[in-house]
């Protein structure tokens, strides 16, 4: 019987951008699973790298998220390296759906002053939460 092996950086990348996806189409982990058959606890596997995602899984679920499987391993590198502090956070930052949002209205501001005056108040709004 062949031992299973435990996922490795590129499953659990996989993970963070079906993640990415299904928030970006404020899908539930429930409706996702639904839609693909599973249970939601096999979702949240997925998407927290403990499982590996198949290739016909994952063709599966390009189909329901509506990107090419390609979508899956943007911006991923060969090898693993420590992230940047930036890298870190804008990725925990999209990983949640109020991240998505944040992001989407911010992308609609087109003045650039007022973009500084929104980072200013986060800013402000993260010192007073401490």
């Amino acid at each position: 019987m062949p031992v299973r092996q435990a996922p490795s950086y590129i499953d659990q990348y996989v993970g963070r951008r079906l993640k990415l996806r299904r928030n970006m189409l404020s899908l539930s982990q429930q409706n996702l699973a639904e839609a693909l058959g599973v249970t939601f606890r096999q979702v949240q596997k997925y998407e927290n790298g403990r499982n590996r995602i198949g290739a016909g899984r994952l063709f599966e679920l390009a189909g329901i998220l509506d990107v090419e499987v390609a979508f899956f391993y943007e911006g991923l590198i060969r090898r693993p390296s420590k992230d940047s502090p930036d890298d870190a956070t804008l990725r925990k930052l999209l990983e949640t759906r109020d991240g998505v949002d944040i992001a989407r209205a911010f992308l609609a501001i087109d003045s650039p002053a007022v973009r500084r005056q929104l980072i200013g108040l986060a800013r402000a709004l993260g010192q007073s939460a401490s």
